[in-house]
């Protein structure tokens, strides 16, 4: 795997304790390598890009483009014009809400999520249903996490226009099979996006195999700075995207009564971009790629496992999700604790200097449904350790 030397967070007591970070879902630690690769831009490469006739400019320009490939080769994307820089997931998701899919629909038009989704793919959609007169509709999550897999019999007709979905949940880990859903979806000439905001980090995803239309993710969830994302458009669709938001670097001709844009992915990076944080996130999948991914995935499956069957002999715990899924290929354990607010138990755990997630984690809905006002959630990455896990363990036993 990797250094945990190679995260100067990790170097420094936390209150007087070394620091157990479970909160990888949320955003991950970062390396030297990345935290160098941002000084040294700053440092004696800044300028802004696709502007300046001179060097410096035109080199910034160079690293900022190169970026743009590698993040294509490592989702397999075909080409890399396929490749959008965001501020993140939730700029991606309301990017295709507004450059795509608001242009191409009409009243009594449908439009499908799951009943797992983050708020960031479930409000732009409520929205676009409200002021488009379009009807959103909802694969259920049964009670053991998973998706109700038959109801796509019956959800996804004629009048689906587009569906979006998250490929691996942030609260229950539920691995979802979006390349059945993709199948569904296009039968029916409809399109697809995927929320991989929590796959994307912790395996390797093939853009092309998949044949989703849209698929976004952070880069901060993979070792990147704050502040940057990635948004991908198929080819076949570039010539039907409208702009995001209107400004410099996005137009080809403008004169004081019209304009023609430039085509993806410069059409939607209006403005001067997040330079710097791409060429932390080149860094960052620099670093991921010296890992191995399936060995990243069995140590974070390992870890959940351990967590799961330590939790079990637990009393008034109960672990949300697909269990068996989890121990296989989870990332991640949600749980909650009878008679205990999960604010209150992420409060006590702080103080043994153990960092994980409480609360409703941006999908009230979900918690609703569950009957649960908030849940613990503990999320691994490459850095975890089983000895990490007994700590956490060892503390919840003294509840």
């Amino acid at each position: 795997m990797i250094s945990r030397s190679d995260f100067p967070l990790f170097k420094r007591p936390y209150f007087g304790r070394s620091l157990i970070y479970f909160d990888n879902a949320s955003t991950t630690q970062k390396p030297q390598a990345v935290i160098d690769a941002l000084i040294d831009f700053y440092s004696y490469r800044n300028a802004n890009i696709h502007r300046g006739i001179y060097t410096l400019a035109e080199k910034a320009t160079a690293q900022y483009e190169q970026v743009r490939k590698k993040v294509a080769t490592y989702i397999g994307a075909r080409d890399a014009v396929e490749i959008v820089f965001t501020s993140g997931t939730t700029a991606g998701i309301n990017m295709a809400a507004t450059s795509w899919v608001k242009g191409h629909l009409s009243a009594g038009d449908e439009i499908l999520i799951t009943q797992m989704e983050h708020h960031a793919n479930l409000l732009p959609w409520q929205q676009l249903a409200r002021t488009h007169n379009v009807t959103l509709k909802y694969i259920p999550v049964l009670a053991d996490g998973t998706l109700e897999y038959v109801a796509l019999d019956t959800l996804i007709t004629s009048r689906t226009k587009f569906v979006s979905l998250v490929h691996v949940s942030h609260i229950l880990g539920t691995h979802n099979d979006v390349e059945l859903i993709i199948k569904r979806a296009h039968a029916v000439g409809a399109r697809v996006m995927v929320d991989a905001a929590q796959s994307v980090p912790h395996q390797r995803i093939n853009v092309t195999n998949m044949d989703c239309d849209f698929l976004t993710f952070s880069g901060h969830k993979m070792f990147g700075p704050t502040g940057v994302g990635v948004l991908y458009i198929k080819k076949e669709l570039h010539d039907q995207i409208e702009p995001y938001q209107f400004g410099g670097g996005m137009v080809f001709d403008a004169d004081y009564d019209r304009a023609r844009w430039q085509p993806l992915p410069h059409r939607l990076e209006a403005g001067t971009p997040p330079i710097a944080q791409v060429i932390g996130l080149g860094a960052a999948i620099d670093y991921l790629c010296e890992l191995n991914a399936e060995e990243l995935q069995r140590h974070e499956a390992s870890l959940c496992a351990q967590l799961i069957e330590g939790l079990d002999t637990l009393p008034r715990i109960r672990v949300l999700g697909p269990v068996k899924q989890l121990k296989k290929t989870g990332h991640l354990v949600s749980f909650v604790v009878d008679g205990m607010h999960a604010h209150d138990i992420a409060a006590y755990l702080d103080s043994f200097g153990i960092c994980v997630r409480a609360g409703h984690h941006c999908a009230q809905p979900l918690a609703k449904k569950m009957n649960i006002d908030a849940s613990v959630r503990v999320s691994f990455y490459a850095y975890n350790t089983h000895a990490e896990v007994d700590v956490l363990l060892d503390a919840l036993r003294a509840l």
